[in-house]
């Protein structure tokens, strides 16, 4: 079973089954902007197809969204996750509007 942990000192969420990393999504923080910038999510290929990014990614914007930050996908996955979850609007922050 693939469990999600969210790593907060090293800025990520990991997919792990037991032991073994399969896939992260992390960001990089931009205090000022109260911003999350989402730059990298991977999944292992032989892991692939099982919504692990997904869940990867989700777990990101629950986390911003306890502690206030908004989220600006970098990544090509995260931006297609913005694009097709209308609720993550609320977490979602406009490249425009970034400084």
């Amino acid at each position: 079973m693939i469990k999600i942990v969210y790593e907060e000192e090293k800025n990520r969420s990991v997919a792990y089954d037991e032991d073994k990393e399969v896939g992260e999504c992390s960001y990089r923080i931009s205090p000022k902007a109260k911003l999350w910038i989402v730059d990298h999510t991977f999944v292992e290929p032989t892991y692939r197809g099982q919504q692990i990014a997904q869940r990867l990614f989700a777990e990101i914007v629950e986390r911003a969204r306890e502690k206030g930050f908004k989220i600006y996908p970098l990544c090509p996955f995260a931006i297609r996750e913005m694009e097709r979850k209308p609720e993550y609007t609320d977490v979602s922050r406009n490249k425009d509007k970034i400084n």
